[in-house]
């Protein structure tokens, strides 16, 4: 009371960013300086009850939260906005990925595998749904220009990035080791045919439509042979005559003749008559 009665009246100053700034530091040294201050406390268990409590609590404050927020103005999102914002979260993710330290990898089951399966499936019947109706733009010359520019430039950065490799020599054991390959992976592959494939017959209907089909491709094969044949009746492939043909040529006439006239018959006899001869002549 006697420090009110001394205090004489003021000229009230308004409140600057500087103020507000030194305000909000005052206010970060005093919790760092009262979390110092903080000595060892008795945990306490959470119990259903405290939980009710603490649901409660964080509903009248949100409700009281929107009791207060007066009335905004919205701003339009620009393409500017949106490039800051993809820059952010890929910042945050690489930072995310910085701090995450060593984990212990678990069995993928098959139970995981169906649940994987499942969220997959829901996120995309999700996803379907919360697209909007977009309004298609025609692919110009000039979006392709760009567009091939742009992936010559990605092939161009790449291979910048890309690392001198140290060649080695293709040995005989590599070669070998290789045909193995081949080999033990066409052995497995027919052997997964011979499983799965052969001797099992493909049954499709014979439905009116495809025996009708089979009747047109036959007529038409038909009638493109009979005009193949047309076209090429008459008409002969020439042949290069070599000296080795013109022999083989004549020697076959020569068996032709022999064979037709019996020409081999009457020498066979000339030859038995002449040593038949001979040996009449050795013993006369």
């Amino acid at each position: 009371v006697l420090y009110k009665e001394n205090v004489g009246t003021g000229t009230p100053t308004p409140v600057t960013p500087e103020m507000e700034r030194v305000k909000r530091n005052q206010e970060i040294c005093s919790s760092v300086l009262y979390k110092e201050n903080i000595g060892k406390a008795t945990p306490t268990p959470v119990t259903p009850e405290m939980e009710r409590v603490k649901r409660n609590q964080e509903i009248i404050s949100s409700v009281l939260y929107k009791e207060n927020m007066g009335k905004v103005t919205p701003t339009p999102i620009t393409p500017e906005m949106e490039r800051v914002k993809r820059n952010q979260e890929i910042i945050s993710s690489v930072l995310y990925k910085e701090n995450v330290g060593q984990a212990t990898p678990t069995p993928v089951t098959p139970e995981m595998e169906r649940v994987k399966r499942n969220q997959e499936h829901i996120s995309s019947v999700a996803y379907r749904e919360g697209l909007g109706k977009a309004t298609p733009s025609p692919v110009t010359p000039e979006m392709e220009r760009v567009k091939r520019n742009q992936e010559q430039i990605s092939s161009v950065l790449y291979k910048e990035h890309m690392a001198k490799g140290t060649p080695t020599p293709l040995t005989p054991e590599m070669e070998r080791a290789k045909r193995n390959q081949e080999n033990i992976s066409s052995v497995l592959y027919s052997d997964s045919f011979r499983k799965q494939v052969q001797g099992k017959a493909a049954y499709v209907l014979d439905t009116p439509e495809m025996r009708r089909v089979r009747e047109t491709q036959k007529h038409i094969s038909t009638v493109k042979y009979h005009e193949d044949f047309e076209k090429s009746k008459g008409s002969f492939t020439p042949v290069v005559t070599d000296p080795i043909t013109e022999r083989v040529k004549k020697n076959m006439q020569d068996f032709s003749d022999i064979s037709y006239r019996g020409i081999q018959r009457r020498v066979v006899e000339m030859e038995r008559k002449r040593v038949d001869q001979d040996q009449e002549n050795l013993t006369g």
